[in-house]
């Protein structure tokens, strides 16, 4: 949704903006183009393999661009570190990169093999396998339960804890054919059957739904007045805490709501990238 979010982050030129999920720096680009030569961009991203591609990708902007390897949740204390009081917009892309999941090693994805892991930050100590592994059955069910809103969360937690009597699953594979086993019906559906195990171990192990609750909260107050935030959610745990998030400050007369319903892609956007046919995007504006 890269013309809906240049369009309503209503940037001008000389603006400092926050891209605070930077990843391959494909908005960060087009933000920076509309921006410059007076305006500035700072990137965060948890991700330092994610930070040195956006290096390359915007290398004909230096000195135009901090990147700041961090979690958005800390968005205070970068601030604080940068010596920044407040800032002309802020951005959140909750989505994971393609380099994020064409990337065997990451363990991201279920549609090819690699190690159980799914930290976007690689220094960080708990991993998809840490979890799986280590988890008490009633554990894995609630974490799939709530972060997958997996139906079948009480038969796939239940053969994990049966597989890993054997041994530790280790990869994406095996923790992929288990999820299969556990399915009480063959054959095709619109959504793969892992696709909601994997989704509530990857919000679990980077603890993402909390950290995008303090992130709003945080961002609301640095915000200059007449400054926009804008959240590009994935799924409906992301998008229910940034619609509830702007509600509330909208009754404390903080943020007023641009986009009362979200916005969603374009049929030629999702033709194009079917990756995106599951984005919204929310918009608010700091009063």
């Amino acid at each position: 949704m890269y013309r809906e979010v240049i369009e309503y982050l209503n940037l001008e030129r000389g603006d400092l903006i926050i891209d605070a999920t930077v990843g391959l720096a494909g908005h960060a680009k087009l933000i920076l183009e509309r921006v410059i030569p007076n305006g500035r961009l700072i990137g965060i991203d948890r991700d330092k393999e994610s930070l040195q591609i956006a290096e390359e990708t915007l290398k004909d902007y230096k000195g135009k661009y901090e990147l700041y390897h961090g979690d958005f949740r800390y968005l205070d204390k970068i601030f604080e570190s940068l010596k920044i009081s407040a800032c002309d917009g802020i951005f959140f892309d909750l989505g994971l990169s393609s380099f994020q999941l064409e990337s065997p090693e990451r363990g991201f994805s279920f549609q090819s093999d690699g190690p159980l892991d799914m930290r976007f930050d690689r220094d960080s100590y708990i991993s998809a396998y840490d979890l799986v592994n280590n988890l008490t059955e009633r554990e894995i069910f609630s974490l799939l339960r709530s972060f997958g809103e997996e139906r079948y969360s009480s038969r796939i937690s239940n053969l994990i804890v049966k597989e890993r009597g054997d041994h530790p699953i280790s990869t994406t594979g095996e923790l992929t054919k288990i999820i299969l086993k556990a399915m009480p019906y063959k054959g095709y559906q619109k959504i793969h059957p892992a696709t909601r195990t994997f989704q509530a171990l990857r919000i679990a192990v980077n603890r993402e739904l909390e950290a995008l609750e303090e992130a709003i909260d945080k961002s609301v107050y640095l915000l200059n007045r007449g400054a926009r935030v804008c959240v590009v959610s994935f799924h409906s745990l992301e998008d229910r805490i940034v619609k509830k998030k702007f509600k509330y400050f909208s009754s404390l007369k903080k943020l007023k709501i641009i986009t009362p319903k979200p916005l969603i892609p374009s049929p030629a956007e999702v033709t194009e990238n079917p990756r995106s046919r599951s984005a919204k995007l929310r918009v608010a504006e700091r009063i």
